[in-house]
């Protein structure tokens, strides 16, 4: 008896493992997608988890599958998670195969997207940052010290999710090759090798690319399922595709805007609910598979905001907020337009079949008056600096991200042109601890008039990275920092020392008790430029119940926050955000931190929040 029952129970193992590892066949058919030899119309939404708190990535895909999609579509961020050389980072909001699984779980497919370029307004468009520490080296090239970095990590991610493929009984029906390739070259070699390092590295289900319709001819591999991005006219998306991939679909439109993203100085983005459900409606009709970018995009955190420029455009950096007027909105909750697309899916459902309740939405909280009682002054906490006759870009000195301080002195009395070359990206100019003046790149500004009445004067620049350019062919000119020189009057200012703030954490400044100050003073207390100087604002807050809350920076400069440790993101007078979107789940019952650094405007005495977001409030520069 005992030998039967372990025979038996052998054999209900064997038969859950196989269960579990049963897989789904999935195909290209003539036109449609095949799934199990049925034509699967492939209904997605593009999701991010790096930019979503992972306690919310359950809830997140539960509203997709209540709007209708029945997949996700996701870019995976290499600087993410290889922040360091050979360091990966697979945990928590980066834990890229849980947010696969958890899709799985929840009933939805996921078509992946590692590139590793990924655009998405996200800095340097996912590359990281250390490999500009090689200036001589080419990213999305055949050079071999890019090949080699761009490999090692394609291989590392490939143990993650090549079993979650549906090839091997998981629910990623495809994975794309590299990410609009056309917009930035043609080379179908390095094309090639994107698809050798992805089989190496296991990824042996369906392989596509996804191009805009001008570039598809560049950038699709031939062999390999061409998708579509930006284009909605179901006849002419059929034209395209057909023309790539010899006269076949499947038809794919890879990215559909229901909307559009943020930048620094410009109202907020947006379109028309209405026309976008008639054309989704269209497209649906027609059979075509679709992805809305973005169903929900979330917030992206830190210093991780990209740019866009171009050869006729200014450098433009992009918000932290990626509302992207989505479906969904920046806190994960259901807008006018999720109800309308939901009514043009349940149209195009089978008979019978109907769509799950919405989830509710989120509570939100306002939180008034949080006091900013301790103050750490940059300039007390300078630390260590880095002595050079030159001034060292960002990566010269090991650093990707946050700000430095470049300081020299000048010898003489002098007045004149001070003129930074190549600055990258926005820089507060100080003479004697006061400050002169501000250059920002968007506006093309890189020289002052200085005046130094005495010999020995002290002259500190302090620039920060507003955000590598994530697009376009300046994409493989992405130092930052001071990148060339500094001249007075034409002649070449040296000896420098350079004091580094990447501020990955804020834990090592040290703090002094704010002055008591009435809330009343401030408005009489005439705090001049010259006089403002950056501080980081420290604060503690308690919270008898939490919820979603948003921080309102109205009344502030520009600099980040950090609650309870986590870097919520930028903030910048000039708008469109306005405010900064904290999850209630990264709020604590009882005693909460803040803390808020202001490089612009001096004098905080507290920071409340609202109830609601504010995105679309632009202020006059």
């Amino acid at each position: 008896m005992k030998t039967a029952r372990i025979f038996f129970c052998l054999f209900i193992l064997t038969t859950c493992a196989f269960a579990q590892k049963a897989t789904h066949n999935f195909a290209l058919g003539d036109s449609t997608f095949l799934l199990d030899g049925k034509p699967l119309q492939i209904i997605s939404g593009e999701m991010h988890c790096t930019r979503i708190p992972r306690e919310y990535w359950r809830d997140r895909m539960r509203k997709a599958k209540a709007m209708g999609l029945n997949t996700i579509g996701t870019y995976v961020f290499w600087n993410a998670q290889e922040p360091e050389p050979g360091k990966y980072d697979f945990s928590g909001n980066n834990d890229i195969a849980e947010f696969i699984r958890t899709a799985k779980e929840e009933g939805l497919w996921v078509v992946l997207r590692p590139s590793p370029y990924v655009c998405a307004e996200w800095e340097f468009g996912g590359y990281p940052w250390w490999l500009l520490k090689d200036k001589t080296l080419k990213v999305r090239s055949q050079d071999p010290k890019f090949i080699k970095a761009y490999r090692e990590y394609i291989l590392q991610l490939g143990k993650q999710i090549q079993p979650l493929l549906v090839t091997h009984g998981g629910n990623v029906l495809m994975v794309q090759i590299e990410n609009e390739y056309g917009s930035f070259s043609n080379d179908k070699q390095y094309l090639d090798i994107n698809r050798k390092i992805f089989r190496e590295a296991g990824l042996d289900g369906i392989l596509f690319t996804c191009d805009g319709p001008g570039e598809m001819a560049a950038g699709y591999l031939p062999g390999y399922l061409p998708a579509v991005n930006g284009e909605d006219d179901p006849k002419k998306v059929k034209q395209l595709i057909n023309k790539y991939h010899n006269g076949k679909g499947p038809y794919y439109i890879s990215e559909w805007y229901p909307g559009w993203f943020d930048s620094w100085g410009r109202p907020h983005q947006g379109s028309v609910a209405d026309s976008d459900a008639k054309k989704l409606d269209e497209v649906l009709t027609a059979g075509l598979s679709i992805n809305l970018y973005m169903f929900h995009g979330g917030t992206t955190r830190g210093f991780m905001n990209g740019a866009n420029m171009s050869r006729t455009d200014p450098y433009s950096p992009q918000t932290s907020s990626y509302d992207y007027d989505a479906p969904l909105d920046e806190s994960g909750n259901p807008t006018p337009k999720f109800y309308k697309f939901r009514e043009v899916i349940q149209k195009h459902l089978p008979a019978g079949k109907t769509l799950p309740p919405i989830p509710e939405k989120a509570k939100t909280i306002a939180i008034a008056d949080i006091k900013l009682t301790e103050r750490a002054p940059l300039f007390s906490n300078l630390g260590q600096p880095v002595i050079a006759q030159h001034p060292l870009c960002f990566e010269e000195l090991n650093q990707g991200y946050g700000f430095v301080l470049y300081r020299t002195t000048l010898k003489n009395a002098v007045s004149g042109l001070l003129k930074i070359k190549q600055l990258r990206d926005f820089a507060i100019v100080y003479l004697n601890g006061s400050r002169v003046d501000v250059l920002d790149r968007r506006l093309k500004q890189d020289s002052i008039n200085i005046e130094s009445k005495t010999p020995n004067a002290v002259l500190d620049i302090l620039v920060e990275n507003n955000g590598r350019i994530n697009y376009g062919p300046y994409l493989i000119d992405n130092r930052q920092g001071i990148t060339e020189k500094v001249t007075l009057n034409n002649k070449e200012l040296t000896n420098w020392k350079m004091y580094k703030f990447p501020f990955n954490t804020i834990n090592n400044l040290k703090y002094s008790p704010a002055p008591f100050m009435h809330p009343g003073t401030v408005s009489r207390y005439a705090i001049t430029p010259a006089m403002t100087k950056p501080v980081v604002y420290k604060g503690t807050f308690t919270l008898t119940q939490t919820g979603d809350t948003w921080l309102d920076l109205r009344g502030f400069g520009k600099g980040f926050v950090f609650l309870n440790g986590r870097n919520l993101g930028k903030y910048w007078q000039i708008g469109p955000q306005q405010t900064l979107y904290v999850p209630a789940a990264w709020l604590h019952k009882g005693q909460n931190e803040i803390e808020v650094f202001d490089q612009l405007k001096a004098g905080h005495i507290s920071i409340s929040t609202l109830d609601h977001p504010v995105l679309n409030e632009v202020v006059k520069e």
